[in-house]
């Protein structure tokens, strides 16, 4: 902890400084006993100090601390409301002399600058401390190069508070960019927030400026005070701080992480194989709803139980990057390198990450570079003038949510973006970032009308800016973290979102070399057409079958997100129509489907047991509902049983994920039934055998219907169907393993007969 003013009385009998008589100290000759051994010091420009008391100095070190001057080494000292300023070395004690506004200084007749400390005395108390102004920079050339540059990969290591030990005396580096400031200054507790005493100097052309305070440690409070170009002042968060204060709290604290990792097996073996070729089925979980009231270290005792007993592959978490509003579920970031501090500390959150990987659970993490709020202590307008956003305020409002994007342009901008991607996959050991509202970045014209946007350079609409940070975000992310996947929500035909950057496309621009892309259009056509009533689905056929028209344009994921179970769109099961048996008989149906078709998995929490009930961050899922002492337990419970058999048969079955993104891994052996409401299709495998799913969307059984198959497979047996009575059907089922016979179908050279359930999913397997 850092000396503060004290407020407590002053040691009774206290005696003004002086010189201790006969010191001996190398280059410090003896000096005459009493405050006579002081002189006044050269006094700086009036304006200087000006200048300095009101925050707008860039160099306070030129006029505080220690110089060699004619005569001796001047020491000046700011500290408002103090009485007495002494300095104290090894041999000697000297009073400084009252100078006004808070200043002390001295003109000590020695030769060279002691490694001194300063004695202050308040009205009420005393303290001894080192003076901030007797140190060097403690941040090096190369990272201000870089940071110049706007290449600094390890940005979080250069900015922000970072305790450390500087030229032997313990403390904390604190540097911020803030190019057009006039000044600023470093607030906190230690300082009772008045951080006239701690100005920061500026660090050349870079627009960072530092100071390295001793004696302060993890723990503290702060924020920089920022005189802008007006000369008015500002507050704000650190936007490099790795820890918060619980919000509505706004302060940074400075932060030194302790965690000793222990998954080592896991991080050694995550890249080894490539996503696209693997199993990945996706939990998606708003951490602060999952279980209301859990921390981190509470959810890390129960969510990789939770996650691996349903054989999930992966976790994605919605944002857990601080915000303000909590009602945004994370998606408006003000602390863009510090988890929120509402569930714990930085450390908490590596613990929880920790415990999912030794439970064999990868961890994806849902980031939002695409804009940020307006708050006035965050980073709007951060240094008086628009920063991290565009200076036109019409390119800068985000027309949607009442927030400001983000100026891709500009080189220091993209570097935080960039570094930050980094951060969470390096830090945090997180395996995976989903970009969020990536078309909202892609596009000039995104929610804009005619006149309220411009072209870029080529007379287009595509923010050429946001395409370059992106492709440099990927770029960097796979070069730096071997198998971590990006994936992006993008909710347009944009060409190429998956593809490497120096593979150009057809629009002229590299790929954005995202791993994976949701895939917005089946989510949203399978769920158009599972909301009808079947009596309809045949005049919607197409809706189900036209996803893989454009399936392998991309690499992608079927989302089933928290964004389709809220604010009125009701959860997957309440879709459904008709009476809760078909409801809940369409959602195993759905899932069914989904899980065998090209693509990766993701299901947002509630859904996995049919909760009727949409989604509220205020109170999550309805747990109980999988409670043993309700009546309709295996309405839910059957539910999640399904969902655990999905996963488990999924992960055992590499015709359902090893091809995912290329053509020759899946067939359709009947994709035109309309009238029947009959979907049926073959996945396969490169060393394998093949897998048949065979949806049936109408709730009538369809008996000795016959289908297709590939030769050279005698026995077909279900390891799937979606109607079985432990999860809540009706039984229907072939009892016996299905014969194939010579009997060609479509366009297959041997063909099963079986029997259709209603409303469900069977999938099957050659013995």
């Amino acid at each position: 902890m850092t000396a503060r003013p004290p407020s407590r009385d002053p040691r009774p009998g206290f005696v003004p400084a002086t010189f201790l008589p006969g010191s001996r100290r190398a280059g410090i000759p003896p000096a005459p006993a009493g405050p006579r051994g002081v002189r006044p010091a050269p006094r700086p420009e009036e304006d200087e100090r000006a200048r300095l008391l009101r925050g707008a100095h860039h160099d306070p070190h030129a006029l505080l601390g220690a110089h060699p001057t004619a005569g001796g080494i001047a020491i000046r000292a700011l500290r408002p409301h103090a009485r007495s300023v002494t300095v104290v070395a090894e041999g000697l004690r000297a009073a400084l002399l009252p100078e006004g506004d808070g200043f002390f200084a001295g003109l000590l007749p020695i030769g060279d600058v002691p490694a001194y400390r300063l004695h202050v005395v308040y009205e009420d108390a005393e303290v001894e401390t080192e003076d901030p102004y007797r140190f060097l920079p403690a941040l090096g050339e190369l990272d201000l190069h870089l940071i110049g540059e706007g290449r600094h990969e390890e940005l979080w290591r250069a900015l922000g508070a970072v305790p450390m030990t500087h030229q032997g005396v313990a403390g904390t580096r604190f540097t911020v960019w803030a190019p057009n400031a006039l000044g600023v200054r470093v607030a906190g507790d230690f300082n009772y927030w008045d951080g006239t005493a701690h100005p920061m100097r500026s660090l050349g052309a870079t627009g960072v400026w530092e100071l390295f305070v001793p004696g302060l440690g993890e723990g503290e409070l702060y924020k920089f005070d920022l005189t802008r170009p007006d000369g008015s002042h500002t507050l704000r968060a650190d936007p490099m701080a790795r820890r918060t204060e619980a919000p509505p709290a706004t302060a940074s604290v400075v932060h030194a992480s302790h965690h000793v990792w222990r998954d080592g097996a896991w991080m050694a073996r995550r890249g080894a194989r490539p996503v696209h070729t693997a199993p990945f089925s996706v939990y998606e979980v708003h951490l602060p709803s999952w279980r209301p009231g859990l921390g981190y270290r509470q959810l890390a005792d129960q969510l990789p139980a939770y996650v691996a007993d349903l054989g999930f592959t992966h976790v994605e978490l919605l944002p857990v990057a601080e915000h303000p509003f909590g009602g945004s579920w994370g998606y408006q970031v003000t602390g863009f390198y510090a988890p929120t501090a509402r569930l714990g500390t930085p450390d908490d959150f590596k613990y929880l990450v920790d415990a999912l990987h030794r439970a064999g659970i990868g961890v994806l993490v849902d980031w939002v570079p695409a804009h940020f709020p307006r708050d006035d202590w965050a980073l709007a307008e951060f240094d008086g003038r628009p920063l991290y956003e565009p200076a036109d305020p019409l390119r800068a409002a985000h027309p949607d949510w009442g927030t400001l994007e983000f100026d891709y342009g500009r080189k220091e901008v993209r570097n935080f973006l960039v570094a930050n991607a980094v951060y969470w996959c390096e830090e945090y050991h997180v395996d995976g970032l989903r970009v969020d509202a990536v078309a909202s970045m892609l596009y000039l014209d995104y929610s804009r009308g005619p006149g309220q946007w411009s072209p870029n350079e080529r007379g287009g609409r595509e923010n050429l800016d946001a395409v370059a940070f992106l492709q440099e975000m990927n770029a960097t992310v796979y070069r730096r973290c071997p198998g971590v996947v990006t994936v992006a929500e993008e909710s347009t035909a944009w060409d190429g979102v998956t593809r490497a950057t120096h593979h150009e496309g057809p629009g002229g621009f590299g790929g954005l070399g995202f791993g994976l892309k949701w895939n917005m259009g089946w989510m949203h056509d399978s769920l158009e057409y599972m909301a009808r009533e079947p009596v309809h689905r045949k005049y919607h056929h197409g809706t189900m079958t036209f996803a893989m028209v454009y399936a392998y344009s991309e690499n992608y994921v079927l989302p089933i997100s928290h964004d389709e179970v809220v604010h009125g769109k009701r959860s997957l099961v309440s879709k459904m129509p008709g009476d809760w048996w078909q409801q809940r008989a369409d959602h195993r149906a759905f899932l069914g489907f989904m899980w065998a078709h090209p693509g990766k998995q993701l299901l947002f929490m509630g859904q996995e047991f049919a909760q009727g009930a949409e989604w509220s961050e205020g109170h999550g899922p309805d747990w109980w509902l999988l409670d043993p002492s309700y009546a309709a337990e295996a309405d839910h419970r059957g539910v999640r049983d399904l969902v655990r058999d999905l996963n488990a048969v999924y992960r055992a079955t590499p015709a359902l994920w090893e091809r995912d993104t290329r053509p020759d891994g899946f067939s359709w052996v009947v994709g035109d039934a309309a009238e029947d409401n009959v979907l049926a299709f073959l996945r396969f495998a490169d060393d394998g055998p093949p897998l048949l799913a065979v949806s049936n969307f109408s709730p009538v059984v369809r008996h000795a219907y016959r289908l297709g198959v590939p030769g050279g497979h005698a026995v077909w047996e279900e390891c799937l169907n979606t109607d079985a009575v432990r999860y809540g059907g009706g039984g229907v089922a072939d009892p016996d393993p299905l014969k194939a016979r010579p009997v060609r179908q479509h366009g297959q050279p041997a063909s099963v007969e079986l029997t259709l359930p209603p409303l469900a999913t069977v999938w099957l397997r050659p013995v």
